[in-house]
């Protein structure tokens, strides 16, 4: 074996690197980074998203290690393997595979998106009860955990799971293919929903109960640790030394939030990005409708996280159906930067205009599948602008709603949110969402803030850094502060409390039924 399996606090030579490894929904990103966070190398390839039925979605994990291969091959030819000292992965989370002893998936993997369970949540909600699920496992009764998937695998492909040897998430499949070993970390394993989030176990009581065994799913490992060594026939696929250690690692939202640091001292972070996800860490184990507990990537600690799945989803959507002949050929301007700068000169509130943004559904804190986008409030002056202010201030005002809940649940606030993501470049939104949450935001300069968590696991690994803490304020960077302005916050208190926060309660049995009259 190399020296560094049994000695990972050697001494620093600055030009060592860490690789992190992004396995996403699409693609597999690889990224060589330095002891100050800079990214030195990177490789990508893509894999494609299947739908062999309406709502359903799958993905061939073969390629999954295929994608991971190339992208490592990639990256390696761009740098010197021997400066490698350790790879972790960070990966799409919930999504999983069934496979059997050798590691080979026995049916296409099940993305975290797939909507096949809504009968499976309820027959769950009627065995355990919703409240004892997220209690016990820290994830709502719902479609996008694995554990509603898994049993709909055992109510109708009782002869794939017959043949399962593991099931395992993304990184513990990828973990598998580099080491041989059936393991996965805490913080990877834990968003399927079938964990005993207090216990740091499977829930085997669960499990029983539904005619499973603990043993069909991975051993478990603290997230930061060593979870084994690339093996000869990994090194051969990838190039990768062999007896290179890898690093236990988590899912791409626990990830992405220690890659903005947003590790201590009340920091939350918040991608403005197709979705808006948002997270912060809790030493206490916190359950509540309006976030998902997941463990952190610190050891002993959770991480409380929200999703809004139609963030720049959104914008995009407007734009594109209702904006993209906007032009202004003088300045080279693109629809966003005109609408942009229109939105900018419109008053808090959008002239009257206010959204609702539930364009892909809502999950925290409604849980509603059926639920749909709400736009009150139009009149005959209003224009594009006013919708598109109307979306950023609604995505806001969501944000306040979710952050609200958070903050109560921990009985603090939060000093500020480290924003990355798209939309984290619009200097309007930023201060949207400094006004109507009330909590300062700051821009980070990391642009792959995920792989950066990953390798940022990697750096305490090998004893570049003490702690998370230091490592994590060593390798990262903030830009722009965003403060809220005290005279457009006391507007946005009024519309929120008055109007945004009781608008979706009041009309959400009326668009129930809109769609359930309409429905083909």
């Amino acid at each position: 074996m190399r020296e560094a399996q049994t000695n990972l606090s050697q001494t620093i030579n600055h030009n060592r690197l860490v690789i992190g490894i992004d396995c996403s929904t699409t693609a597999c990103k690889a990224i060589a980074w330095n002891r100050e966070g800079k990214a030195v190398a990177e490789g990508r390839a893509s894999y494609p998203l299947l739908q062999p039925q309406a709502n359903w979605y799958e993905q061939d994990a073969a390629q999954w290690w295929h994608s991971t291969c190339h992208a490592i091959k990639q990256l390696l030819s761009q740098i010197d393997k021997k400066q490698v000292e350790a790879v972790c992965i960070t990966h799409q989370r919930e999504t999983f595979v069934a496979v059997d002893r050798e590691g080979k998936a026995v049916r296409n993997a099940i993305v975290w998106m797939d909507k096949r369970s809504r009968k499976q949540v309820n027959f769950l909600a009627q065995k355990f009860g919703t409240e004892h699920i997220n209690q016990l496992t820290g994830k709502p009764n719902a479609m996008t955990p694995s554990l509603a998937k898994i049993v709909w695998l055992t109510q109708n492909e009782l002869e794939t799971v017959t043949r399962t040897y593991k099931f395992l998430d993304v990184h513990g499949y990828i973990v598998y293919h580099l080491t041989k070993n059936f393991r996965t970390s805490l913080a990877s394993a834990d968003p399927m929903g079938v964990m005993d989030m207090q216990a740091n176990t499977w829930a085997d009581d669960l499990l029983t109960s539904l005619g499973l065994q603990k043993g069909q799913f991975a051993e478990l490992v603290q997230p930061g640790s060593i979870i084994g060594y690339v093996n000869e026939s990994a090194a051969a696929a990838t190039g990768l030394p062999s007896g290179l250690p890898v690093i236990a690692g988590a899912g791409d939202g626990q990830c992405a939030g220690l890659g903005a640091n947003a590790v201590g001292n009340n920091r939350a972070y918040l991608n403005l990005g197709t979705a808006i996800v948002s997270g912060i860490i809790s030493s206490d184990y916190l359950v509540n409708p309006a976030f998902r507990t997941m463990y952190a990537p610190i050891p002993k600690s959770y991480f409380l996280e929200t999703v809004l799945l139609g963030g720049v989803f959104t914008i995009n959507w407007f734009i594109e159906k209702f904006a993209k002949d906007l032009r202004d050929s003088n300045l080279n301007l693109t629809p966003e930067e005109i609408l942009e700068t229109a939105a900018a000169k419109l008053p808090p509130g959008a002239d009257g205009l206010m959204l609702v943004p539930y364009w892909n559904h809502v999950m925290n804190p409604y849980w509603d599948a059926s639920a749909s986008g709400i736009t009150i409030g139009w009149t005959g002056t209003h224009g594009r602008e006013h919708l598109y202010r109307a979306i950023l201030e609604g995505i806001a005002f969501e944000q306040r709603l979710v952050g609200d809940a958070v903050m109560a649940a921990m009985d603090q606030r939060f000093s500020e949110y480290i924003v990355m993501g798209g939309g984290s470049q619009s200097n309007l939104w930023c201060q949207i969402v400094a006004d109507i949450t009330g909590v300062p935001v700051v821009r980070s300069t990391i642009i792959e803030a995920t792989c950066l968590g990953a390798g940022i696991l990697c750096a305490v690994a090998v004893g570049w850094y003490p702690d998370i803490n230091i490592a994590a304020s060593s390798m990262t960077g903030t830009a722009e502060r965003f403060t809220p302005n005290s005279q457009t916050q006391a507007i946005y208190e009024k519309l929120y409390t008055e109007v945004y926060k009781p608008l979706f309660p009041t009309l959400q049995s009326l668009v129930q039924r809109l769609a359930d009259l309409t429905q083909v």
